[in-house]
């Protein structure tokens, strides 16, 4: 369900899945993250990291009225404090959403996947 957005010039339909491309790439730039991580959760007790191409599939879109809500699936680095990393990525998720698109964002969850050690 596209998002509508209506302005003294006419009405602008935002996609789910562009809301989604934009809150990945947004959290994609703070530290201590390592990637995105598929909703569908672990295989064989391993998160799926998701590639650029693929941001939107690690994460969820709602809508409640006026109000987004997001559902993000992270994969944070070893040695990160993750409460931090996690609160980075709903300061910098939010702001950019409200900023760039003119979304009133209400909620987003990080829901930390799995840690990895980087080389």
């Amino acid at each position: 369900m596209p998002l509508q957005l209506v302005s003294e010039n006419g009405k602008i339909d935002v996609a789910d899945q562009v809301i989604a491309v934009i809150a990945g790439s947004a959290a994609l730039d703070c530290y201590g993250l390592v990637g995105m991580a598929s909703r569908k959760g672990l295989k064989d007790g391993i998160a799926e990291l998701l590639g650029r191409e693929n941001l939107s599939r690690g994460v969820e879109v709602r809508h409640e009225g006026e109000k987004v809500h997001l559902d993000l699936y992270v994969i944070v680095s070893y040695g990160t404090k993750i409460s931090e990393v996690a609160h980075n990525i709903q300061s910098k998720v939010k702001y950019v959403l409200e900023e760039v698109v003119g979304l009133k964002v209400d909620v987003v969850n990080v829901n930390v996947q799995g840690v990895r050690v980087l080389k």
